[in-house]
Formats: C-alpha cells, structure tokens, sequence
C-alpha cells in the first residue's frame, strides 16, 4: 500500500473516531428568568430580531444546524457559542450590575452601528440573521432605551 493511501485510511480513521467526541450544546429546557426580555421588554418585533440575529451565540439556547452534528465542525461551533456568551449573554443579562449591563448595550449599539454584529460568518449560512438598516435602527433604539433606564442605576 502506497503512502497516499495508508495517510488517506489514517486520516478516515481519525474522523470517524473523532465523530464519537461531542461538546456539550447550549441549550436550556426552559427561557431564564434573568433573560433580558424579563426585566426590559421590547416590541415582538424588536424581540424576534434580536432572538434571531444575536441569541444563537449570545444566549443559553442555541439552535443548531445540521453541520454542528459533524466533528470537528461541532467543536467549533462550541467555542465560538461559548466565546461570544462571554462577551455577552442575554440569558443572563439581569445577573449583570447596572454598570456593567450599561457597557454591554453600548457595545451591543457600537458593533451594530460598525456592522460587525452579527458577524459576516454567521449571516453568510443564516441569512435570516442579516440586519435591514431598519431592523438595525430598532435594535439600537431598543439597547439605547434600555441604557436610559439603567442610568439612574449607575453608580
């Protein structure tokens, strides 16, 4: 057997057994009470673009497509959910002090406003997740809304 073959049959053993290694997914029987939308309620609108824009990576509830079942697509998948519920969790948003939910939503305004939320990435497979100028202007004013009630809160 030449050596193109053995790397070639090396390689298909590696990603089968890789298949057997999954991360834990990001998915919660049930919606947080420290969600967002708890304590600072938006238009169904506002709430849809923001379910379907930010909350696969920004939240505890990640829909999955079909490729995540695929290593090490799914690791991927894992790190980058994981990566960005760091930089913000809506899930989790109420857990955050006033000061520091206030940064959070200035981002979450600066990124949009820099078109680089959500990412290129994503909305290249998710293209239900791209942003109208229209859609982006009710975010801002929603996340801006928010920070306005979260000033007297600010020490």
């Amino acid at each position: 057997m030449n050596i193109v073959k053995k790397l070639l049959l090396a390689f298909l053993a590696i990603f089968v057994l890789i298949q057997f290694f999954r991360p834990e997914k990001n998915q919660s029987a049930q919606a947080s009470s420290n969600d967002i939308f708890a304590s600072f309620p938006a238009s169904e609108s506002t709430k849809l673009i923001v379910q379907t824009a930010c909350y696969d990576c920004h939240s505890n509830n990640t829909v999955y497509p079909w490729y995540s079942e695929i290593q090490p697509v799914a690791w991927w998948l894992a790190d980058h959910v994981n990566e960005g519920k760091s930089e913000l969790n809506f899930s989790e948003f109420l857990t955050y002090k006033p000061k520091k939910a206030d940064h959070k939503l200035e981002e979450v305004i600066e990124m949009i406003q820099q078109g680089e939320m959500p990412l290129k990435s994503y909305t290249l497979i998710h293209s239900n997740a791209k942003l109208s100028e229209a859609q982006k202007i009710e975010i801002i004013n929603w996340a801006q809304s928010i920070r306005n009630e979260l000033k007297p809160t600010i020490k």
